[in-house]
């Protein structure tokens, strides 16, 4: 049976976005569709055209999705994925040709999905095939600092993604753990946290990694506080209470960075998952000595480890209480790998459900999590194999594109950074739908159709209407023009 995601293009004349409810200028009529379907081997493929014409009122039994380009929301900043130590590794491992077909589905605006946001770590993790510090033992003052390590493969390999989006790359970075001797444990690894005697050298840690990573031409749009600080893990973690995270921000980190000229830099808090989004936005954000530092809450999608299911609302209620902040999604996968699930059409309906309630919900950037793994799912130094949407096989050379891959990409292709969210519903909860317009006056609607039937629906905007038919678990695009 196929299924579907829908991502609706509408070009119209010149639309003037700004005030939230700016009447909408003409809007065109040809509609042109492109669609994934679970089954098909076409991707962004054209599929047929409708025309809108003039449309009343719809009736009560009629499904329809309402878009309103006169009601803009937060601006999009980007889609991306996480450029970490395996993907790096990995990348070295395919032959060239394939290397820059890697390049071009991912970064290239016109023959890729276009992305432009990406994260990495800073120092090892999970996804490394070793852990590693860039200091030596017992050195407070950072003189031994060397990023030497990275150069072998993930400065290089960034390198070449940012060449490939042509210097677009919004890049911020992550740490999972202070060097072992900060930290309470003596471990960079399960837990533990940091020492009150090292908050500082700690803050100082992250302007000599950002400074050593500029230095080698490498620009650091945006940093994290802590990978997901409330999880004990196996591979490199560390903990901090939201109240330990508030004070670390606002007495060492925060005016670190202000004092050393790198005030600039977007300085992200939270760093895990929705479940406890909320606790840790306002324990630190109404704090205005720490607020004052904090550009946006980071957020991840593993609270269903715990059958808590996705808990979608949480990023909506941060949103509704702290709207001057950003909401970014810093990081999700799909984790458990498996080579036999590589077509799997399930993979990609997490990400199409998730991104679609993410931005509806506020939020301005998504990020994925290794834009590229082999074919075990890593490598990973503690054994936590995971999916990318696109793995490469070093046996062969040969690279695969789980369906993942492509419904990220009717966001990223057809979203564009400075896009501005409109208002988008469906009249039933069967389809998903989301919509923004784009600097180039173009409208991108996206309904996701994640049920086994196909669903009718019209298309209605502001008077005009089109019938239209979103097949069973698939994903398209339809462009007005």
């Amino acid at each position: 049976m196929k299924r579907s995601i829908i991502l609706l293009l509408i070009t119209g004349s010149a639309y003037i976005a700004g005030a939230q409810q700016k009447p909408a200028a003409k809007i065109g009529n040809r509609v042109t569709i492109y669609t994934d379907v679970k089954g098909s081997n076409e991707h962004f493929s054209s599929s047929g055209t409708i025309t809108l014409t003039k449309k009343g009122q719809p009736a009560e039994t009629e499904l329809a999705v309402f878009v309103d380009p006169a009601k803009t929301f937060q601006t999009m900043v980007g889609i991306g994925g996480a450029l970490t130590d395996a993907a790096a590794e990995t990348f070295y491992k395919l032959p060239v040709d394939k290397q820059k077909e890697f390049l071009t589905a991912y970064y290239d605006k016109d023959k890729g999905i276009g992305y432009t946001f990406g994260r990495t770590n800073i120092q090892s993790c999970d996804f490394s095939s070793d852990s590693y510090s860039y200091v030596g033992d017992n050195d407070p003052g950072l003189k031994s600092f060397d990023i030497s390590h990275d150069k072998k493969y993930r400065i290089p390999f960034i390198k070449e993604v940012a060449n490939a989006t042509g210097g677009k790359l919004n890049l911020f970075a992550s740490p999972w753990s202070p060097p072992a001797w900060m930290k309470d444990n003596n471990n960079v690894l399960n837990g533990g946290k940091l020492k009150p005697e090292y908050d500082q050298s700690w803050a100082n840690f992250y302007v000599k990694f950002i400074k050593a990573y500029e230095k080698e031409g490498i620009k650091i749009w945006g940093l994290t506080v802590q990978n997901e600080p409330m999880a004990k893990q196996r591979w490199e973690s560390c903990i901090y209470t939201a109240e330990e995270e508030r004070d670390f921000v606002k007495n060492f980190l925060g005016p670190t960075l202000k004092k050393t000229g790198l005030a600039g830099k977007k300085l992200i808090i939270w760093d895990h998952n929705r479940d406890l989004l909320y606790q840790r936005a306002s324990t630190v954000l109404e704090d205005p000595a720490a607020a004052q530092y904090v550009w946006g809450i980071g957020f991840h999608w593993y609270e269903t480890w715990t059958g808590a299911g996705m808990n979608l609302e949480s990023t909506r209620r941060v949103h509704e209480a702290f709207p001057g902040k950003n909401l970014v999604f810093t990081e999700g996968c799909v984790e458990k790998f498996d080579f036999n699930r590589l077509n799997d059409w399930s993979l990609g309906e997490k990400y199409g459900t998730s991104m679609i309630n993410d931005f509806n919900s506020g939020t301005v950037a998504w990020t994925d999590w290794n834009v590229l793994l082999d074919e075990k799912g890593g490598p990973n130094h503690v054994g936590n194999f995971c999916f990318a949407p696109v793995h490469a096989d070093t046996r062969n050379g040969s690279l695969i594109y789980t369906n993942a891959y492509y419904y990220i990409g009717h966001f990223s292709k057809y979203i564009q950074p400075g896009a501005k969210r409109i208002t988008s519903i469906a009249s039933r909860d069967k389809l998903l739908t989301t919509a923004y317009l784009n600097p180039d006056g173009k409208i991108a609607v996206v309904v996701m159709n994640a049920t086994d039937n196909e669903i009718p629906y019209t298309l209605w905007i502001k008077g005009k209407g089109a019938a239209t038919k979103s097949p069973a678990h698939s994903i398209a695009t339809l462009i007005i023009n």
